[in-house]
């Protein structure tokens, strides 16, 4: 973290005017923690004595997103906000989302103790640590925070019982953290994880989407999945996935195992901040498989595993996973098509000029080539197909992928058809003969068309 980022310096004077204003004022959570592991804080949150209408009367600009819970958002001059809490102590958390009541305190060690993890339940002194650059020196920790970042261990602050009982998110917070960090999960932490992950349908889908999302892209996709599965939290959460487990592949094609491993292995490779969407397909393309395993039949020599329809399967079970998860419709139709078409790559050496160019202009067919590097880099190795259609995206001129039609509708009205639905094959034939190079102007269209489908009625 440099001292100079704007976040940073954003926080720290937000801190030093509540101090001056005789307020004791901290940094708290994920970027204390960040800044004892050597690590760029992603934003900085104060925690002050504070309250709200004492924050916003020392700031030109608020906005008060959780005034019950003591939260204030704090504008700069560069455009950006800070969050700022006030300390306090929650009552009972009756729905397992958020607390019923909320009592402001001026003790940050209260404060702290109703937190969810030790190594986000630290607090830093901005002003000792813009004096000292040491962040440990100017820590205070009431958890033994500081013990756990060093035995690389997620821990629940108190109770784990409670603190899950209380916020059923942290139970996937536990293992998001743990992933991304390296980190083992504390057994008691996972215990009471085990113990309650019935529960968590009481989060939103769309919070439980966007946790699952974090874990894919943050860089140990796998680890998290597996935490998840350990915990019998996905069970809960992606049961479709859990079929995964014990499906066996045929060895020819995936001698690393079966369907679970051979996702896993995908996830392993996603890289950090990869695309959202390309996280997702690469965790669903081959969900169809389970719903379609068929042994080798004892009958014919040489058969083996089959999965015979298990895209068209797999594209339906995904439409009801993300759609179960709020997604939205852009994203949907992007996940969709990657599972729909990441079996197409088999063919490609085989496909006609048409059909390979209206292959590669798929929307966004870096994913749908980074999906298949995946897939075959987590079973057989071999690049080959991989390669050539990357060779033929990078090379081939747009013009060339989509070339200006020769032919619309207005010119097959003009040559005299009349407006019908089969206007729509019409078309598609002349482009499919202007993708392949047989056709070059609108009369060699009309002549193709005429020769295909007849000519229109004037003619006749």
């Amino acid at each position: 973290m440099q001292p100079a980022d704007a976040q940073y310096q954003a926080a720290l004077h937000i801190a030093q005017c509540l101090r001056q204003a005789g307020h004791a004022a901290y940094f708290a959570g994920g970027c204390v923690r960040d800044l004892l592991l050597n690590l760029t804080p992603k934003d900085f949150d104060v925690a002050t004595c504070a309250t709200p209408d004492i924050v916003q009367s020392l700031f030109p600009k608020t906005l008060a997103v959780g005034a019950h819970f003591g939260v204030v958002l704090v504008s700069d001059e560069n455009g950006g906000t800070t969050e700022v809490a006030t300390f306090r102590h929650d009552g009972a958390y009756t729905d397992g989302r958020r607390p019923d009541a909320v009592r402001f305190s001026t003790d940050p060690k209260e404060d702290v103790l109703r937190r969810d993890f030790t190594i986000n339940g630290m607090l830093l002194d901005p002003i000792l640590y813009e004096e000292t650059k040491d962040p440990a020196a100017a820590t205070l920790d009431f958890v033994h925070g500081r013990d756990d970042l060093a035995a690389h261990t997620i821990r629940a602050i108190g109770d784990p019982t409670l603190r899950f009982a209380e916020d059923k998110l942290r139970m996937l917070r536990a293992v998001r953290f743990a992933a991304r960090l390296n980190f083992e999960i504390d057994p008691r932490t996972m215990a009471a994880i085990q113990a309650q992950a019935t529960t968590i349908d009481l989060v939103s889908n769309e919070r439980i989407r966007d946790e699952l999302t974090k874990m894919l892209i943050e860089g140990h996709a796998r680890r998290a999945f597996e935490l998840l599965d350990d915990s019998g939290l996905l069970v809960q959460i992606l049961p479709e996935a859990i079929k995964m487990h014990g499906v066996a592949q045929p060895p020819e094609f995936h001698p690393e195992g079966d369907v679970w491993t051979h996702t896993m292995l995908l996830l392993e490779q996603l890289p950090p901040n990869c695309s959202p969407n390309l996280a997702w397909g690469a965790l669903l393309h081959d969900i169809g498989k389970p719903a379609t395993f068929r042994p080798p039949d004892p009958h014919k020599a040489n058969d083996r595993i089959r999965f015979n329809g298990h895209v068209e399967v797999g594209v339906r079970i995904a439409e009801v996973v993300l759609a179960r998860l709020r997604f939205s419709n852009e994203d949907t139709a992007q996940i969709v098509a990657l599972v729909h078409n990441h079996m197409r790559f088999g063919d490609i050496l085989q496909m006609k000029q048409s059909t390979l160019k209206r292959f590669l202009r798929l929307p966004y067919f870096d994913e749908h080539l980074a999906l298949h590097r995946l897939d075959c880099t987590s079973c057989h190795g071999d690049l080959t197909l991989y390669n050539f259609a990357k060779q033929q995206y990078e090379t081939a001129p747009p013009e060339h992928i989509r070339p200006a039609l020769l032919l619309t509708g207005r010119d097959l009205i003009a040559a005299g058809y009349p407006p019908s639905p089969q206007f729509k094959p019409m078309l598609e034939a002349a482009e499919d003969a202007q993708l392949e190079g047989t056709i070059h102007t609108t009369e060699d269209a009309l002549r193709l068309l005429e020769a295909r489908f007849g000519p229109p009625p004037a003619k006749r």
